[in-house]
């Protein structure tokens, strides 16, 4: 159908654009070509508009496809590395990265806030500003995230006011929070030119009080109150699945229409068959993409993976590579292709890049590792899940097609699930073809008058496209995907992708019969009545060249695998498009005069093959001349192959010290500095027992990690045992002592001893008490509770305020006096914050630390068979020198027999690295990102190890493992780790 000159100059510049629109039917072009899409967006200092359709958003009146990734900075702790990751993303095809902001990582304490250092959110939006991506922010109040509390600090614990309600006190707080959060953000919006802030949420997940007078009061709240802080982006929630709550109009907005977007969650089972999302929420609210027909479909967060909890039971105790595994590209391209089919236009994968939740910021049901068997894992590198996230991202960015889809008319193919959808401005058509059976299926599949012969993998999927616009030149249909139409070295490049060994038939409209030459790889063709077919199986990268078809401009035809394609990078620059093929990443590419410079990334040797406008006869790498031919195809290529990175050499750790780690055990401690157990009333959700002063670590400022408590007994103290209830997330447990003498362990869950509730692990711990060695003499009692972390209060029940630590202590066959004094973490480290450091007195006296003084402790050599309940501390240094042209990286392997039983928690340079609990697991590899790893230099390793007594206790196998490597990389700036 022809085209407004309205509707072709939005297409035609938009920045999803790639291939020209409509033309006569000859496949002669009747327009010209489109100018070069848009490119990526900056902080460029124009005022710019975003809005939207029910289609789409519409950036400065041009439709954009958003397909987005999850990245949380609080888990990569070293800021050079968030470029790092957001500009693999970039190359990979992802023109968005969507992030939380969580309360507690910057707030210690009330009315103090800290965004610096490794908590830098404003140089996070520069860094994604430079880097070419838009950003989502996602700042709560609560997010989730399976992070402790949900992302409410501690202190919010020991208040009063229910969270997540209109109620006052909560809501100052909450204004508190978010007026310092925006003070950043607003500085960053795209609307005002000055950063790549497109999107802004509020709230998280919210399903609670959907229907009463709290929730709408709550949700009008928080959005009159961002839009006061000069948030003018549109705003957005993340309904958790398909409800259909918070639709446009379902609360207050103070007048202002047209700037709310409904959009949900969803995490599939990799089982069961993709949904269709046209069915939302009571009475089956039908919209198509979205309970809202008048917004566009929008997914905040669909599963790129899933986390895991502590015993692995998800994944069979073989951690995230199973739930890559299970999640793998098949399972992307079944489930997204889906998502695509029903109208989503602003896609982001939940994870893309996890990280690690390091220190006491995870939430009691995930161990450290975020991994979350994402496209990027744990150590940065590029996993195979990358295949379908990096084709569709670039055909999304480059395809302005698939930015206004409707349905069509049903199309069978024998044995799969087959979705029609076409552009009704472009004549342009889509099929997504989904196998759900467990085995593969070929089919037919009728394309305008021809029976195009499809097998689709066992519980897969494929898009199919006809109709297509590439360049001056119609695309009848192909069998394999399109990736990539743009203009370089003087030609028009398409690439359609597939299978490895896949048969695949694409037959292109030329008026005139052209001259064909396959300059790479096998391929036959034939013209015939003006259509030109080729038929080649696809293995690496075959090249076909289209010339002298009635077009000014020749064709270059690729046709790449799918491991090929994940080596082909399209970079657009002021001068003109650029297209790179060979390194495993490209991060930048500029071009000065006659000289193409680039920037990325060699895992191991690979060539370099560069398509480049007119005038570039020269290539660098990294700073490096690189020699050059030209090809027949066009391009430049490299006359020797990039290197590969340089050896690794990781040494063997040794040289260990240890020191005994609990003298609060002891009847003679001093804890006269201690704080006193005097409060009578509480904020908890825990009831205080009655005639019992509070005993919850919360209510006394202690908010994460250990807590000890020390009790003076006096009066009648021949008590026969001691009862000690305690609550404590996921793997919780406690440790007594009577007079010095241990008592005994008890661990969260105990089956038949211990309860929960909204994640929250309630038990009593009853032991024997020992006789006295002097009659009459005040006893002690010390008791430390590991106590793990807060719940989420997913439901808005405030259960972020249960109980941590102690809650009664009762005495059987006695009534003795009792007067308790506790200790847990000191103040926040300045640098490390809140969540680094816990109670042990190794925390608090500094043993985690570089520089501290080790030189009385005990030597000791690996591996341990101790037995005895308590903590004991291990200490080391050791000093890497790893190429300065190389990134690495470096995990640290704890192992041992899974039947011992004791936990670790883990210090690099003074920073909490995670906890090891050897016998529940599953993991045994911590990720120590650089920066915080001094890779050329000296580091310090510290391990708090705390054994129950029940069995030998390590640690045993300690020792540093390659996670990755690549020449390459960004600099690396040292992240501060500070000594005592």
């Amino acid at each position: 159908m022809g085209l407004s000159r309205r509707h072709f100059s939005a297409l035609a510049g938009t920045a999803v654009l790639g291939l020209a629109l409509g033309g006569s039917a000859d496949g002669a072009c009747a327009w010209a070509a489109p100018a070069p899409p848009a490119g990526p967006p900056r902080a460029d200092r124009r005022r710019h508009t975003v809005g939207f359709d029910r289609h789409s958003l519409l950036v400065d009146g041009r439709r954009l496809v958003l397909w987005s990734g999850e990245l949380h900075p609080f888990r990569l702790p070293s800021p050079s590395l968030w470029r790092d990751v957001l500009e693999k993303m970039r190359a990979h095809g992802y023109n968005a990265v969507s992030i939380y902001v969580s309360w507690n990582y910057h707030s210690p304490a009330p009315g103090r806030y800290d965004f610096t250092g490794i908590r830098d959110l404003d140089l996070f939006l520069r860094t994604a500003a430079e880097t070419g991506l838009y950003v989502l922010l996602r700042p709560g109040p609560y997010i989730n995230a399976e992070i402790d509390a949900g992302g409410f600090p501690g202190w919010l614990t020991a208040t009063k006011g229910t969270a997540r309600t209109a109620d006052p006190t909560y809501l100052a707080h909450a204004d508190e929070w978010l007026t310092r959060v925006n003070e950043i953000v607003a500085g960053h919006q795209y609307t005002r030119g000055t950063g790549t802030v497109l999107l802004y949420q509020i709230e998280n997940e919210y399903d609670a009080f959907v229907a009463e007078p709290t929730g709408p009061a709550y949700m009008s709240h928080l959005y009159r109150k961002v839009r006061a802080d000069g948030i003018d982006v549109p705003l957005f929630h993340n309904d958790k699945g398909r409800n259909g709550y918070w639709l446009p109009g379902s609360f207050d907005t103070g007048g202002e229409k047209g700037r709310w977007l409904y959009g949900f969650d969803g995490y599939p089972s990799p089982s069961q068959d993709p949904p269709d999302w046209g069915r939302f929420g009571p009475g089956g609210v039908t919209g198509g993409a979205s309970a809202s027909p008048d917004t566009p479909g929008f997914v905040p967060e669909f599963g790129g993976g899933w986390f895991d909890p502590w015993g692995g039971v998800w994944f069979k105790k073989k951690g995230y590579a199973e739930s890559r595994r299970t999640r793998d590209a098949a399972y992307e391209r079944r489930f997204y292709l889906t998502n695509l089919a029903n109208g989503i236009t602003l896609h982001n994968v939940y994870m893309t890049f996890g990280g690690t939740s390091w220190g006491w910021l995870p939430a009691p049901v995930v161990y450290t590792s975020y991994d979350y068997g994402a496209a990027f894992d744990e150590g940065r590198n590029a996993t195979a899940k990358l295949v379908p996230m990096h084709q569709l991202g670039h055909l999304l960015q480059r395809v302005p097609d698939f930015a206004v889809l409707e349905r069509a008319e049903d199309v069978t193919a024998a044995g799969l699930k087959v979705y029609h959808l076409t552009n009704p401005e472009t004549g342009a058509h889509v099929h997504v073809l989904r196998n759900d059976s467990a085995a593969p299926v070929t089919s037919t599949l009728p394309v305008d008058g021809a029976d195009l012969p499809v097998t689709v993998p066992a519980r897969d999927a494929r898009l199919l496209a006809s109709g297509l616009r590439l360049g001056r030149r119609r695309m009848r249909y192909s069998t394999a995907q399109p990736m990539l139409a743009l203009t370089a070295a003087r030609r028009e490049i398409v690439v359609l992708t597939g299978r490895r060994d896949e048969p695949t038939v694409t037959a292109l409209e030329c008026a005139e019969r052209p001259t064909v030459t396959v300059l790479d790889g096998s391929a036959e063709h034939r013209w015939a009545d003006g259509l030109l077919t080729v038929e080649a199986r696809l293995g690496g990268l075959t090249r076909v060249a289209v010339s002298g078809d009635g077009v000014a401009t020749p064709l270059l035809l690729l046709l790449a695998d799918d491991e090929t394609s994940l080596r082909l990078w399209p970079r657009d620059t002021p001068s003109g498009t650029v297209l790179a093929h060979g390194p495993h990443l490209v991060r930048s590419v500029t071009l000065e005069g006659t000289t193409a410079r680039f920037t990325g990334d060699t895992v191991t040797p690979a060539g370099l093959e560069v398509w480049a406008p007119r005038g570039v006869e020269e290539l660098e790498w990294n700073g490096a001349r690189v020699a050059a031919e030209r090809t027949a195809s066009g391009s430049l290529r490299a006359a020797r192959e990039l290197p590969g990175p340089a050896p690794v050499r990781l040494p063997a750790l040794g040289g260990w010290r240890r020191r005994s780690g609990n003298p609060e055990a002891e009847p003679g401690h001093d804890d006269s500095g201690w704080r006193r157990a005097d409060l009578t009333a509480s904020h908890s959700t825990t009831p205080v027992p009655a005639g019992q002063p509070v005993l919850f670590a919360d209510d006394y400022g202690f908010h994460y990690g250990d807590v000890w408590y020390r009790a003076r007994l006096t009066g009648d103290t021949d008590a026969r045992s001691v009862s000690l209830a305690y609550s404590t997330g996921t793997q919780g447990l406690l440790m007594a002592w009577l007079d010095g003498r241990p008592l005994g362990t008890h661990r969260m869950p105990v089956p038949g001893n211990s309860t929960i509730r909204q994640g929250t692990w309630t038990a009593t711990a009853e032991f024997p008490v020992p006789d006295a060695d002097r009659a009459g003499a005040p006893r002690v009692l010390s008791v430390l509770v590991r106590r793990m972390q807060h719940d989420q209060d997913g439901k808005a029940l405030d259960t972020h305020k249960a109980a941590r630590g102690l809650t009664a202590v009762t005495f059987d066959g006695a009534g003795p006096e009792v007067s308790w004094r506790l200790q847990g973490e000191p103040a926040a480290d300045p640098v490390r914050g809140p969540q680094n450091t816990g109670g042990l007195h190794g925390e608090r006296a500094g043993w985690h630390l570089p520089g501290f003084d080790d030189g009385g402790w005990q030597r000791a050599e690996l591996p341990r068979a101790d037995r005895g309940q308590g903590v004991t501390w291990y200490r080391t240094t050791f000093t890497l020198a790893v190429d300065a042209a190389t990134d690495a990286s470096v995990g640290l392997v704890l192992d041992d027999d899974p039947e011992r039983a004791y936990r670790v928690q883990i210090f690099l340079n003074g920073w909490n690295m995670g906890q090891y609990i050897n016998d529940v697991g599953p993991q045994h590899t911590f990720v120590l990102p650089n920066g915080i790893l001094r890779t050329r230099g000296t580091n310090t390793l510290a391990l708090a190890v705390l054994s129950d007594g029940t069995t030998e206790s390590g640690p045993a196998r300690v020792a540093l493992t390659l996670l990755g490597a690549a020449a390459g990389g960004v600099p690396v700036a040292p992240v501060p780790s500070p000594g005592p």
